[in-house]
């Protein structure tokens, strides 16, 4: 196996990381019914998959036209969603060095998952193999998974089986970690709030950006020392 030719030293690390690839694959199945179900072609489905790759946009995308909304507000709260990889970068430029492509090649698999296992890591070589087998393994496995649910999805009556409620169903799953905190849980009912007055007033999909305004309750000034 692969992980028998890492360092002793790195293979807990590789081994933990891929294990978070598998599990994550399961999301990807269920995005993939929900894709389908939304109205999206298998081929579409996992074409999404392959270049966006960041699993709560991905879910955004397809509530809002699912819900019949615009491309715009769908691409509007997918990348609002996917803001948040570039403070991911950020944190992680120190570790992920080299070449131009390897660095493009690192920004395309700069995920929750990936910048979560890397940043629990000490050393620049954890840090490192973590970073790399997490994102690889779920992209692979978010990949095969959505394929999978994708066909599953175009083979049998959706609504009949309750799969429609997918998409709120995986999202709310793919962000379920985030009310561990208290501002977590403060910033989601703040956003629900707002999402719910809003959606009879503006177009669908927009009530989404409107609720982003809950991202400040995460915003902390630095007091002086």
């Amino acid at each position: 196996m692969l992980l028998d030719r890492l360092d002793p030293e790195l293979r807990p690390v590789a081994t933990a990381s891929a294990t978070v690839g598998v599990v994550i694959g399961a999301f990807g199945a269920v995005f993939g019914v929900a894709s389908v179900a939304a109205g999206s072609s298998v081929l579409q489905a996992c074409v999404m998959s392959l270049l966006v790759f960041t699993g709560a946009s991905q879910y955004s995308a397809v509530s809002v036209v699912a819900d019949g909304g615009s491309t715009a507000a769908a691409l509007s709260s997918s990348l609002l969603l996917a803001a948040r990889n570039g403070v991911y970068g950020l944190t992680m430029a120190r570790v992920l060095r080299g070449s131009l492509v390897r660095r493009l090649v690192a920004a395309h698999l700069l995920l929750d998952e990936s910048t979560a296992m890397a940043t629990a890591q000490t050393g620049r070589r954890h840090q490192a193999t973590a970073f790399w087998v997490t994102g690889v393994a779920v992209f692979v496995f978010w990949n095969l998974g959505t394929l999978g649910g994708a066909l599953l999805g175009s083979e049998i009556d959706t609504a009949r089986w309750g799969l429609d409620a997918a998409v709120p169903a995986g999202f709310v799953a793919m962000v379920w970690p985030q009310f561990a905190t208290r501002e977590g849980r403060i910033a989601g009912l703040v956003g629900a709030i707002v999402c719910l007055v809003t959606i009879p007033f503006v177009p669908i999909g927009m009530s989404v950006l409107c609720a982003a305004v809950a991202v400040l309750v995460g915003v902390r000034k630095e007091r002086p020392a």
